[in-house]
C-alpha cells in the first residue's frame, strides 16, 4: 500500500508534529497539501519555505483532488467537512501516529520516552545526546529544544528518539498514541492522573500504560522510575528485560550523593559523576533515565557528559521571557498540581529570598474540571502569591464537573496566600504593574498563549 502512495493531504496541517511530517515527506517526493483553521506563522512560514499549500479553512473542496491518503489531526471531530468528505467517498485515511509508524517508525531502532512529567524535557535532553554524539537520530518532541531548533525531524540514521503520549489518537482510533510507536527502549519516568475529559480515573491510565508496556521485546528493555508507586505494579514482568531507575536503594540505576544547587545539578551512578545544567531533583530523575538509556544503546559517561554540558533546555520549560522593571518573567508549561509544585520547589532552589508570584490559566481539559480542586490549592505552596485567571471554556462542563474558582480562592487564602481571581491576561497585567516591585518573579502557568501575557507584562513593567 505504501509504495502506490504518491499524494497526502494532511487536515490539521499546522501542528508542529503535522507540518514537520508532511515537510519529511515532502523531500521523500511526494505531493502533499494541507489544510488548518489556524493558519498563521511560525508554522505557515515552515511550510510555505517548503513548497507545501495549506488551505486556510476546511471544506470538503480541499479534497477534490481526492488524495491518495489522509491525515487527520488529532484535534479533528466528526462534523469536520474534510473528515466527513473522507468517509463519505471512502478515501483511505491515517492518524498521524499511524503514518509515523509506517514511515518512519517501522525496521528503526526506536527510543519512546513516556509519563505524565517530563517527557518532553527527557526526550530532549536524548536526543541532544545522541545528536551531540554524531548519530544524526530522528526525532519527535512535544516542545522545542533550543539546541536542536525544531521539534521534529526525520533523517536516515538508525535510531528513532520520540516523545509518547498517553493522549488518544484520532476520533476513530481512541488508543493512546504510544501505542503505535514500536518501542525497542521503553522510559517511563511516572504515572499520574491526567487527562480527565478522556480517562476516568488512576487505573484507567495504568491500564493504557500497561499496553505500552506490552510491545517491548524481548531484546529492549523497559526503563521504569523505581521510586514512583502509581508505575511499581506496572514494572512487574518477564516478557521484556526491565530496569528500575531512581534516588531509592532497591534501584538498578540508582542517582546518590544528589546535589541540587540553585543553578545546576549533580549526582552519581556507581561509575561515574553527572553534572546537569537544569535544576531540581525532577530534573535529576530525567537525566539518570537519559544515562541509563544512553549506557544502553552503547554510549560512554564521557559522552553522556559531553552532551549534558552543552544542553541549553527548552522553550516554555522555565524559560526566562525577559526581566522589566526589576521584576523577572519566566513561561512554564505546567499545568497538573504536581508539575505547578515541583516548578516551584526548583525555582524556590534558585530565587530563595525573592517574592514569587504564581500566574495559572487552568485551560486544560483537566484542570478546567475539579479533579484536582484540593491539590490544585496545595500545589502553590511555595508561591508568595498566587493569580488565577478565568477558567477556559467554562461554560462547555457540566456545574458538577467545573473547578471552583471562589473554592480555589478560599482555599489559597486560608494559607495565607495573597490570591487573586481574575478574568484575562489584561486585568491580570493590570494587577501586577499595580504591584510587582523590582526583584519579584513572575511565573506563568499555562499550556497555551494565555493572551499574549508575557509580552504585554514585560511592556507595562518597563513603562512604569
Amino acid at each position: 500500500m505504501i509504495s502506490a502512495i504518491r499524494s497526502i493531504h494532511f487536515v490539521g496541517i499546522c501542528g508542529t508534529a503535522m507540518a514537520s511530517t508532511a515537510a519529511a515527506l515532502k523531500e521523500k517526493g511526494l505531493t502533499i497539501t494541507g489544510s488548518d483553521q489556524n493558519v498563521y506563522p511560525p508554522m505557515s512560514t515552515f511550510l510555505a519555505e517548503r513548497g507545501i499549500e495549506v488551505m486556510n479553512g476546511y471544506a470538503e473542496r480541499n479534497l477534490a483532488h481526492k488524495p491518495d491518503l489522509v491525515i487527520i489531526g488529532n484535534a479533528i471531530s466528526r462534523g469536520n467537512p474534510e473528515a466527513e468528505f473522507a468517509l463519505d467517498h471512502k478515501l483511505s485515511f491515517w492518524s498521524l501516529p499511524d503514518l509515523l509508524r509506517e514511515y518512519f517508525l517501522r525496521g528503526r531502532r526506536c527510543v519512546v520516552v513516556a509519563g505524565t512529567h517530563g517527557k518532553t524535557t527527557t526526550t530532549a535532553l536524548l536526543t541532544w545526546v545522541f545528536e551531540h554524539n554524531g548519530l544524526n537520530p530522528s526525532y519527535l518532541i512535544g516542545g522545542l529544544p533550543h539546541n536542536l531548533g525544531q521539534g521534529a525531524r526525520f533523517t536516515s540514521g538508525e535510531w528513532v528518539i520520540i516523545e509518547g503520549d498517553e493522549y488518544d489518537t484520532a476520533f476513530f482510533d481512541k488508543r493512546s498514541k504510544f501505542i503505535h510507536y514500536l518501542p525497542e527502549v521503553a522510559i517511563i519516568n511516572n504515572v499520574e492522573f491526567d487527562h480527565a475529559d478522556i480517562f476516568p480515573n488512576l487505573a484507567a491510565i495504568q491500564t493504557t500504560f500497561r499496553h505500552f508496556i506490552r510491545l517491548v521485546p524481548r531484546n529492549g528493555l523497559l526503563l521504569g522510575n523505581g521510586d514512583d508507586p502509581n508505575l511499581a505494579p506496572l514494572l512487574d514482568v518477564n516478557f521484556c528485560p526491565v530496569k528500575r531507575f531512581g534516588l531509592g536503594e532497591h534501584n538498578a540505576v540508582r542517582a546518590t550523593n544528589v546535589r541540587l544547587g540553585p543553578t545546576a545539578s549533580e549526582f552519581e551512578i556507581p561509575s561515574a559523576r553527572f553534572h546537569l545544567n537544569l535544576i531540581g531533583e525532577f530534573n535529576v530523575r530525567n537525566a539518570l533515565a537519559v544515562v541509563a538509556a544512553a549506557k544502553h544503546c552503547g554510549l560512554s559517561n564521557k559522552q553522556i557528559q559531553s552532551a549534558f554540558d552543552t544542553f541549553k533546555g527548552i522553550k516554555r520549560r522555565l524559560e526566562v521571557r525577559g526581566i522589566a522593571g526589576g521584576v523577572t518573567v519566566i513561561d512554564d508549561f505546567a499545568h497538573h498540581p504536581t508539575a505547578i509544585r515541583e516548578t516551584l520547589r526548583v525555582l524556590r532552589l534558585k530565587y530563595a529570598r525573592e517574592k514569587i508570584w504564581a500566574v495559572f490559566e487552568p485551560r486544560s481539559n483537566t484542570t478546567r474540571r475539579n479533579v484536582f480542586q484540593r491539590e490544585l490549592a496545595a500545589s502553590f505552596a511555595l508561591a508568595d502569591a498566587v493569580i488565577v485567571a478565568q477558567v477556559a471554556r467554562l461554560e462547555l462542563l457540566q456545574p458538577e464537573e467545573r473547578l471552583d474558582p471562589q473554592q480555589l480562592m478560599t482555599d489559597l487564602q486560608a494559607a495565607g496566600k495573597d490570591a487573586a481571581y481574575l478574568p484575562d491576561a489584561d486585568a491580570i497585567v493590570a494587577h501586577l504593574a499595580g504591584k510587582a516591585q523590582g526583584g519579584d518573579i513572575v511565573v506563568v502557568f499555562s499550556n497555551g498563549d494565555f493572551g499574549g501575557i508575557h509580552l504585554k507584562l514585560l511592556r507595562q513593567l518597563g513603562s512604569r
